[in-house]
């Protein structure tokens, strides 16, 4: 399936002189609950970039907003002895600001340090957005690099934001005929203005599809959030930890199946489809759950023991559920397979993980494109579109 993606061309001089090689800014961090499993992610992206071929900026942006110059030092960015890393111990200074452009055609990056002559970092060529939840993988960031015309790497605004918000994107899905579980929304202002009727929603729904619910922030990710409820007791707990990360909530259905994952890739000729993983039940969790992700590193099987009809088919899935909400650049699709051997589409993450043990990047390995040409064919994307409405 692989071959290796053509080398960038140097960047001219403005006049004369040596060029230069292109300039990857990598931007982690960000103001999510997701921000460490953004730093851990980058930390392996930083570690895989190609040094030869690109420069790297490390732009870390801290959990109020802050956009640091940090260190290019992946080592200290992985999780280690259960430790979570974040921008603040990676930055050089406890004050100083990165300011990227906001003007089209301005590519310039500045940093700024209270009292000091702001410095000039340079011209940045494409940007490596490896943020996961909001305000980075939501459109967000995706707006602002729109407006200074600079590449970056994965989904524009839209894409972006449909991806993120499990209520839209389920609803884009069906549009596109792409099967889906039973789900129910219980947006802010229902909550806000009659709790009970909002509960009642939620039992109503048990009541049709049974218990177990999963009750879920709309717009989240990393299973940050996410409750496994198994009768009323619980479902006032579940509510709370869901809103207090986003006051949209979603309620799904259990679909009872195995759980499938795969990978789609932009190519030179369009998107295709990774070979797919499964993920076994984890007996020491509920669910796949944050910790079992990230901490105690669930052992996904790669490639999913399925037979070649399943294969192409969650293959097929895959790429059409990447095309129907305008994703580029790359897309995790996640799946049950039902015990009636019919496939359901649970979500897409337009920025899936890319630690050592996330799923993406092992199903890219068996389909024959190594961890390094990965994140070179996505950096090799970004700079083939075109900025603005495409």
């Amino acid at each position: 399936m692989s071959s290796q993606s053509p080398a960038p061309s140097p960047v001219p001089p403005p006049s004369g002189g040596e060029p230069r090689k292109l300039r990857v800014a990598v931007v982690f961090g960000g103001r999510s609950s997701e921000h460490t499993i953004s730093v851990v992610t980058a930390g392996a992206v930083l570690r895989a970039i190609d040094r030869e071929k690109y420069d790297v900026l490390p732009i870390g942006i801290t959990g109020d907003g802050r956009w640091a110059l940090t260190v290019d030092e992946p080592d200290r960015m992985a999780i280690a002895d259960r430790v979570l890393p974040s921008v603040e111990g990676l930055a050089e200074s406890e004050e100083g600001s990165v300011l990227l452009p906001v003007e089209q055609g301005n590519r310039e990056v500045v940093y700024a340090e209270p009292g000091a002559v702001p410095k000039a970092l340079g011209e940045v060529d494409v940007v490596f957005p490896m943020l996961h939840g909001p305000y980075g993988e939501d459109g967000t960031l995706q707006g602002l690099l729109e407006l200074s015309g600079v590449p970056y790497v994965g989904a524009g605004v839209l894409a972006s934001a449909v991806g993120m918000d499990k209520e839209y994107m389920k609803r884009v899905f069906v549009s596109f005929g792409l099967p889906v579980g039973p789900y129910e929304v219980i947006r802010p202002r229902e909550w806000e203005q009659d709790p009970a009727a909002a509960r009642k929603k939620i039992v109503d729904f048990a009541g049709e599809h049974g218990w177990p619910v999963f009750v879920k922030p709309a717009r989240a990710g990393s299973s940050i959030g996410i409750s496994k409820v198994d009768a009323i007791s619980g479902l006032e707990e579940a509510i709370e930890e869901a809103r207090r990360h986003d006051p949209k909530i979603v309620v799904e259905a259990l679909l009872r199946g195995r759980e499938i994952e795969c990978g789609v890739l932009e190519f030179e000729d369009g998107p295709r489809a990774s070979v797919p993983a499964e993920i076994p039940p984890v007996s020491a969790h509920d669910f796949y759950d944050f910790e079992a992700k990230y901490i105690d590193s669930a052992d996904g099987v790669v490639p999913a023991p399925l037979t070649a009809e399943q294969t192409e088919r969650v293959q097929e899935l895959a790429v059409r559920a990447f095309e129907a909400t305008s994703c580029e650049g790359l897309v995790r699709a996640d799946f049950f397979l039902q015990d009636n051997g019919e496939f359901v589409i649970n979500e897409i993450n337009t920025m899936p993980g890319f630690t050592p043990i996330s799923m993406y990047p092992r199903m890219w390995q068996e389909s024959g494109v190594s961890y390094p040409e990965l994140v070179d064919r996505l950096i090799q994307a970004a700079l083939r579109r075109p900025t603005g409405l495409r």
